[in-house]
């Protein structure tokens, strides 16, 4: 089969279609497959074990890279920027925290590459002024030796030599400015939850190719607790509700519409009291209140119905299933994510967790696992179907199993080409996988169904009818098979901005349709026949026995004789 396959592949693209050399080449394929056809005659058995010990050999030398290519959930994309998330400590100022985003800004612009960054100060949904985004513009792929990861990198290593604050790279927008692992913390406890977080935190900073390693709680901050004298309180007629909108104009301020400013520029007001007046417990119990008296309403001071006392409290609290959460979080340079989650993980095995806590996967691979199991399971179930459809084509549950039995052939090329290619197998590349179950099908099919009409049609054997399926088809399924890998190729190469994300999918088609396309010419044929003869053993030895059993199958006697 193998002699047969390559003859006729010379045959038919190696030389011309038309002349001398057409009729040379097809004398010569001619002669090739008449000499493939007198070796026909091998056994079943030797051609299927043949073909079996090779596909194993093949399993066998692509094992390894099974591991080496690693899971991720995205594929690495250069898009020529990236973001860097700079964190001051808890209850710094908005003057503070821009300070420190400028330094950042400076060192980001130091770097060759870097066209231009703008930075934005404080978080819209909290109000909170600790924390700022930079936004780092690179000049474009082409015009640059190095990628936007190992730019983010420089800036990374450049901005540790600094202090007061914390940065965190992200050069994927795909996991809306979260890093990109997490493991979540969960129990009742906050002090426990936060003792366990160090200890897994500290395991985390011993795995390889771990950057930008924090905590989601962020620390403490200083806090001012005012506690309600609530009987004197309610004799004055003061309520929670009343202190409470009295204390946030005065300090976090109101929004008091907009102004348009002589350059024509809209702008926000918001008014509170003046730092003076704001700066100290004594300012904040000195707050007026207004009360009803005898004589109508009267101010007195906050201090008079509340005690207010400073101390130190959590920065965050944060909350998963109603369960108190603290996440250690990090992200990944170098590696896949899924080969540092498993490290990650493998280390955690050694940690005594106090009773009540427990610790999940988040980020990315929690994302990872949702995606990639709904992603299998669409595979298993579009598997099923083509099954079927198949067997209502030929009208047969065994004819089929010969070709799904091409479709683990073309994960072969998948491993071989993501591990030449350095991707992961992550959701592009699952993609691409899916696609290749009806590419690699239709070869099969094409093969398959020619053989089975040359045998109702012209008579032939299986192993005649193989045979001439093998020279006839092959140059429909080399064309679409080339034709293929060519519309693949720019997607492959992926050479434009934003590119990246789609190459993936390119290099594991190719891959997986040239080994199966390969592979498939050789065992989808062995495999045809050996489910044949096996069929025609099984159930002849059965239809045999049958017979022997059935009085009205046996031969009749021959009469007897009497003297």
């Amino acid at each position: 089969m193998l002699v047969l396959t390559v003859g006729t592949f010379f045959a038919a693209f190696t030389l011309p279609s038309k002349g001398l050399l057409a009729l040379l080449g097809a004398l010569i394929g001619v002669s090739i497959a008449a000499w493939a056809a007198g070796r026909a005659a091998w056994p079943t058995k030797i051609l299927g074990t043949a073909v079996g010990i090779g596909i194993s050999v093949a399993l066998v030398q692509v094992a390894p890279t099974y591991k080496k290519v690693g899971f991720g959930f995205f594929p690495i994309d250069d898009r020529s920027e990236f973001n860097i998330k700079v964190e001051t400590p808890p209850g710094s100022s908005l003057l503070y925290t821009r300070q420190k985003a400028g330094m950042v800004e400076r060192i980001a612009r130091s770097v060759p590459e870097v066209r231009y960054t703008y930075s934005t100060i404080g978080d819209g949904a909290t109000g909170s002024v600790d924390a700022g985004t930079i936004f780092v513009r690179l000049t474009p792929k082409k015009d640059r030796d190095r990628s936007a990861d190992d730019i983010a990198a420089v800036v990374r290593d450049s901005v540790k030599a600094t202090t007061g604050f914390t940065t965190s790279v992200y050069t994927s927008d795909f996991n809306g400015g979260r890093k990109q692992l997490a493991l979540n913390i969960r129990g009742e406890d906050g002090a426990v939850l936060n003792a366990v977080a160090e200890q897994v935190k500290s395991i985390v900073a011993q795995v390889p190719n771990v950057v930008d390693l924090s905590l989601s709680t962020k620390g403490q901050k200083p806090e001012v607790n005012v506690e309600l004298n609530r009987g004197l309180a309610g004799s004055l007629g003061v309520t929670v509700g009343q202190v409470a909108l009295s204390i946030r104009p005065a300090f976090a301020g109101i929004d008091a519409g907009d102004w348009v400013d002589p350059s024509g520029e809209t702008r926000d007001v918001r008014i509170r009291l003046a730092p003076e007046y704001r700066e100290r417990i004594t300012d904040l119990a000195q707050l007026p209140l207004v009360v009803a008296g005898p004589n109508g309403p009267v101010t007195i001071p906050l201090g008079q119905v509340a005690e207010i006392r400073q101390s130190i409290g959590p920065a965050v609290i944060n909350h998963l299933n109603r369960d108190n959460n603290v996440a250690v979080e990090w992200n990944v340079a170098g590696r896949s994510t899924g080969e540092v989650m498993a490290d990650a993980q493998v280390k955690l095995q050694a940690l005594d967790l106090p009773p009540g806590v427990e610790i999940a996967t988040g980020g990315d691979q929690e994302g990872q696992d949702e995606a990639f199991g709904s992603i299998f399971f669409a595979l298993g179930v579009a598997v099923l179907l083509m099954y079927l459809v198949l067997v209502m084509q030929f009208g047969s549950f065994l004819d089929p199993l010969a070709i799904m039995a091409s479709l683990p052939l073309s994960l072969i090329g998948v491993f071989l080409s993501l591990s030449l290619a350095n991707y992961t197998i992550n959701i592009m590349s699952l993609i691409g996988v899916i696609l290749l179950m009806g590419i690699v099908a239709k070869n099969a099919i094409l093969l398959i169904d020619f053989a089975k009409w040359a045998q109702e049609e012209k008579g032939l054997s299986i192993r005649d009818a193989l045979i001439e399926a093998g020279g006839i088809r092959l140059r429909p399924i080399m064309m679409t098979t080339v034709a293929l890998i060519a519309g693949m190729i720019p997607i492959a190469l992926g050479t434009g901005e934003g590119s990246q994300f789609r190459s993936p999918l390119g290099v594991a088609i190719i891959g997986g349709v040239i080994t199966s396309t390969l592979l498939t010419l050789l065992v989808v044929p062995t495999f045809y026949e050996v489910l044949h003869e096996t069929r025609a053993r099984f159930f002849g030895a059965k239809k045999a026995a049958h017979r022997n059993l059935d009085p009205a199958a046996a031969p009749p006697l021959a009469p007897k004789h009497t003297p």
